[in-house]
């Protein structure tokens, strides 16, 4: 152990390698589990308007052919909202 310590001692520019790995795995496991909580929140928000439309056609104030419509928009990346 002693003799790892003195080498990079000495020589400091051997530490540039190994602290660029180790950004580079902190990098990727922030973007990984930034992208899970993201596919998260998409699924619970399409959950949410799933309800919705279903509670919409169960009032009757959309009809279920509506209510298929909105569904097939939003399966295709569309949102509802034109913009996609």
């Amino acid at each position: 152990m002693n003799e790892i310590t003195q080498s990079f001692a000495s020589e400091p520019e051997l530490l540039i390698p190994i602290i660029a790995m180790g950004g580079g795995f902190v990098v990727a496991i922030v973007a990984i589990i930034f992208g899970s909580i993201k596919a998260m929140s998409t699924n619970a928000e399409r959950q949410k308007s799933l309800r919705e439309i279903s509670a919409y056609i169960a009032e009757g104030s959309m009809t279920p052919e509506q209510g298929e419509k909105l569904l097939a928009a939003t399966k295709q990346g569309k949102g509802g909202c034109g913009c996609g």
